[in-house]
């Protein structure tokens, strides 16, 4: 059965819309609260007489409304059933590409996905590797656990950093998405609920639903979380597993410090409640300053946490490995749910991140270095091309969360792609639909693609923005009115 939003919420959500004409006022409030969220993806709609008497309004100014609402793609009428919410090509659109990069031309400048080129020092750890190889034939080559020389070098990153970590706590796996789906798998069963924030990587929440679990999705706000808001959610829904980003958050940059962990690490403890802590971007603070006094992982201030680690954004994302760093007492469970997806990672591969690590202090600056010449290529187009989009400059991680002034994200992306440029809107990381306010920005090329890129992102929003206008008299209109302030 589809949700419902009544038509007394409604009124209220929309509150004092614009009058002139009522209809352009009610349609584009709506799109407004679809856009964001706070009508979700699939909802049925009041009936026009029902919103009529709510609103005290005409008939015609409802029937118009939800006529523009249906033109623009955020409405869709079901014969007998009444209208019901949807974004511009649907909640989905841009999942499969969020999975890869895309396929474009010569031209294309793909920054769907968050991932840079191989930085300097790989193809050596590589060479390196290939020598060590042989003496790894005449086994099986299966490692459940990882193979114990990188499984201590993964553990000594956490002694590094305040958080004692015996070998026999981390398990290697074939990337951090599979790390997720192991400990889904481990710790939810079908029907229970997981907390994830609301946006964010839209990947590692197809894992968690996998394992038959019901998402709760908690707000992470523009400028960061909530913690009190995120506690009384928690408190509220009880959930088995709370799946946070707490380093760099994907896709808002946004960095958890050590009070801000403490807090949410007691919250948990309350409703039991595990922690799950995804690190992925956990070492990419552009700043060395910031990169030798990162907030300590969430696991020191909840001790039952899991921990997801990854390979792909430190170092590189052929590099496919990941790993889970859990209580001892768990490791079994973990390795119960692990060998129904798969025996181990590959070796050769194990060989070659253990050597990176060892070789940590040469690689990692060099490859911080390049992601923080990226943000300020992006940040400095962004403010000079699109000086009416807010956002946020993040000390680390891998891309910009932009705010738009309309929530014209899907459509500025679709048009972006016509132009040559590969960018995920920001429905693709919402849990539950809308955050078409916003358009993730990664700055994983040379700042050259990435300026041209936004120069040709800005003319998309240009063409978008104009086409968004309405012009009187004519049919289809979205009825917005109202023109951005450069």
């Amino acid at each position: 059965m589809s949700p419902t939003v009544s038509a007394q919420r409604v009124a209220t959500l929309v509150g004092d819309f614009p009058r002139s004409p009522a209809y352009a006022g009610l349609a584009d409030r709506l799109r407004v609260l679809v856009g964001d969220g706070r009508i979700g993806l699939g909802v049925r709609l009041p009936s026009e007489r029902e919103l009529t008497t709510a609103l005290d309004v005409s008939r015609t100014t409802v029937t118009r409304a939800y006529d523009v609402l249906r033109e623009s793609g955020y409405a869709e009428a079901r014969r007998g059933s009444g209208t019901f919410t949807r974004v511009p090509g649907g909640r989905r659109r841009a999942h499969d590409r969020a999975l890869m990069p895309g396929t474009g031309g010569d031209d294309v400048i793909d920054l769907n996905c968050a991932a840079h080129s191989a930085p300097p020092g790989l193809a050596e750890a590589y060479q390196r590797a290939t020598e060590q190889l042989p003496a790894y034939l005449g086994g099986p080559g299966y490692f459940p656990l990882g193979m114990p020389a990188l499984q201590a070098r993964i553990a000594a990153t956490y002694d590094a950093r305040g958080l004692p970590t015996a070998p026999e706590q981390v398990m290697v796996t074939a990337g951090a998405l599979a790390a997720a789906a192991v400990v889904a798998r481990a710790f939810t069963a079908a029907g229970d609920r997981a907390l994830v924030e609301s946006p964010t990587y839209p990947n590692a929440t197809e894992a968690i639903r996998g394992s038959g679990a019901r998402l709760v999705p908690a707000a992470v706000d523009p400028d960061g979380w909530d913690v009190d808001a995120l506690a009384a959610t928690v408190r509220q829904t009880a959930p088995r597993l709370a799946y946070l980003i707490p380093d760099f958050q994907n896709p808002t940059g946004h960095l958890m410090d050590d009070t801000q962990r403490e807090e949410l690490a007691a919250a948990l403890a309350r409703t039991r409640t595990l922690a799950v802590a995804d690190e992925a971007h956990q070492a990419l603070a552009h700043d060395p300053a910031l990169a030798a006094s990162m907030p300590r992982p969430l696991a020191a201030f909840a001790r039952d946490a899991i921990t997801i680690g990854s390979a792909s954004k430190s170092f590189w994302g052929g590099l496919r490995l990941g790993w889970v760093r859990a209580p001892l007492d768990q490791v079994d469970r973990l390795l119960r749910a692990r060998v129904g997806i798969d025996l181990g990672a590959p070796v050769f591969e194990q060989l070659v991140l253990a050597d990176l690590l060892d070789h940590a202090d040469e690689v990692l600056p060099v490859h911080r270095a390049r992601l923080a010449a990226g943000r300020d290529a992006v940040v400095a187009a962004v403010r000079e091309h699109l000086p009416s989009w807010r956002f946020r400059v993040p000390e680390g991680g891998l891309a910009l969360w932009c705010e738009l002034p309309e929530p014209l994200g899907t459509a500025v992306t679709e048009e972006a792609a016509r132009r040559g440029v590969v960018l995920a809107p920001g429905p693709v990381f919402a849990v539950e639909g809308g955050l078409d306010r916003f358009v993730r920005i990664p700055w994983t090329a040379s700042p050259e693609a990435l300026t041209e890129a936004v120069r040709r992102l800005a003319a998309a929003w240009d063409h978008v923005r104009d086409a968004d206008r309405p012009v009187p008299g004519r049919r289809g209109s979205t009825g917005t009115g109202r023109v951005v302030v450069a």
